[in-house]
């Protein structure tokens, strides 16, 4: 099973829409709730890093009987530093963002907590590519 959702760029107010149909559909397809909490935060996390920093993008997911493999794709800058944005409380979100309880520096590293695989494509002027990979099996 394919699907592809549009991520809309500084609309915290329909963030998380495409980690919540997916949630749903793994719901649907009896997948076990451990997996499921694995996939959706970790989606979660990359689609508001998306809306944040990455100016939207897209969310292509592929279902198949073993696991979910979720692909956001950004149209941001990059990041400059991706082993210093996976520290845990780094963020370069706005004062703006942290006000309404975003950007605090968690979403790579729970990106990194919950998937089984974590993959992160990053260059300056071109945007990130971030393929998480959850086993429905382990």
């Amino acid at each position: 099973m394919n699907l592809h959702y549009e991520i809309p760029s500084d609309d915290l107010a329909h963030a998380g829409e495409a980690s919540s149909s997916v949630k749903k559909m793994l719901v649907q397809l009896g997948i076990d709730p451990v997996r499921i909490k694995k996939a959706a935060v970790s989606m979660y996390e990359a689609e508001i890093n998306a809306v944040i920093h990455g100016g939207g993008g897209s969310a292509e997911v592929t279902i198949d009987s073993d696991k979910i493999v979720i692909r956001i794709i950004d149209n941001g800058p990059g990041i400059a530093d991706l082993e210093l944005a996976m520290q845990e409380g780094y963020t370069t979100a706005s004062d703006d963002i942290r006000e309404m309880g975003f950007g605090a520096g968690m979403g790579l590293p729970n990106m990194k907590r919950y998937a089984d695989e974590l993959d992160i494509q990053t260059r300056p002027d071109k945007g990130t590519i971030v393929t998480i990979v959850v086993y429905f099996h382990q």
